[in-house]
Order: C-alpha cells, then sequence, then structure tokens
C-alpha cells in the first residue's frame, strides 16, 4: 500500500475513534485512495483495510468499552446502526452498544456497499447502504 493510502486508513481510524468524521465522510475518504473493504476487529481492538489487488495494511484502534455479549442480537445491532444513522449516538457509543450486541467483527465493503457484523458463534447481521458513498 502507497504511504499516502497508509496514511488515509490510518487517519480514518483515527478520526472514528476521536470521533471527529462520521460514516459517509469515512467512506469517501476511504474510496478515493482505492479502498475496497476494512474488517474492524472489536476483539483484539485493530482493523484492516485492503486494495483491490489484496494489499492490506493493519493500524490499532480504540479498545470496546465494556464486554462482547455471548449471545449474538441481529436486532441489538440494527438498532445501533439506526441511532447511528439518525445521528443519536457517535462511533464509540455505536461500537459499545454492537458489542452488547454480541458482534466480535465487522466487516464494511465499499463496493458491496455493505457492513456485515459477526457473533462468536458464526453469526451474522447484513447492513445495506445506500449507493450515494
Amino acid at each position: 500500500m502507497n504511504a499516502h493510502a497508509k496514511k488515509i486508513t490510518q487517519e480514518c481510524t483515527s478520526a472514528s475513534d476521536e470521533e471527529r468524521l462520521i460514516f459517509p465522510d469515512i467512506l469517501k475518504l476511504l474510496m478515493s485512495v482505492g479502498i475496497e473493504r476494512y474488517r474492524a476487529d472489536l476483539c483484539r481492538s485493530e482493523k484492516a483495510y485492503y486494495l483491490p489487488d489484496g494489499v492490506s495494511c493493519m493500524t490499532p484502534c480504540k479498545p470496546v468499552a465494556g464486554q462482547i455479549a455471548v449471545e449474538f442480537s441481529a436486532s441489538g445491532i440494527e438498532a445501533a446502526v439506526r441511532a447511528s444513522q439518525a445521528g443519536e449516538i457517535k462511533y464509540g457509543e455505536f461500537c459499545t452498544r454492537i458489542a452488547a450486541a454480541g458482534c466480535t467483527d465487522y466487516i464494511v465493503t465499499l463496493v458491496g456497499r455493505s457492513a456485515i457484523y459477526y457473533g462468536r458463534k458464526g453469526e451474522a447481521h447484513i447492513e445495506l447502504f445506500p449507493a450515494a458513498f
């Protein structure tokens, strides 16, 4: 990954953690350097960003407050997504809520315009986002 793209991934991670940018702005920045997807690992507190050719980079991120629930709740994740979309909560609270709903990690695919949230037992919940991004 070139230095500029890597710098953007680090900035997006920091901006999310510090709640300086919202999800649509993060997506636009990542798309500007060709990122096709990223994975947020809530257990390891890190994000992996991927280019279409398979080149990737890892970036540490802020640990999630609270524990990750054993049981997976797709409705809990959906509620957190809706609260975030409505501007009722910021990224830190969003992560806390999805962890409380049993999410261990999630993948955002910019080309697929979706986020897939995973639980401990392989459960998954998919959220689509608008083509405007």
